[in-house]
């Protein structure tokens, strides 16, 4: 069987407006569950594919906001 993940995901979410993208990510940021990472990964990928170098380089200031912060929450 030939799986595609990202084209599977990518067409779950196609016909999605704003308003239902962003609910689809925040619901699965607090759902927390491990199973909703491979869809948030592809969701980052579209995200970064799509930016230019300023905002990829705000996206990884961010994340390395967000790592040391939660590496001392741990």
């Amino acid at each position: 069987m030939d799986l595609n993940l990202r084209k599977a995901i990518v067409t779950n979410i196609a016909s999605n407006n704003q308003d239902e993208l962003e609910a689809t990510i925040v619901d699965a940021i607090q759902q927390g569950e491990e199973k909703m990472l491979p869809g948030l990964g592809v969701l980052f990928e579209l995200i970064w594919q799509q930016s230019d170098e300023e905002n990829k380089q705000e996206m990884i200031d961010s994340l390395e906001q967000g790592v040391k912060h939660a590496s001392t929450q741990e």
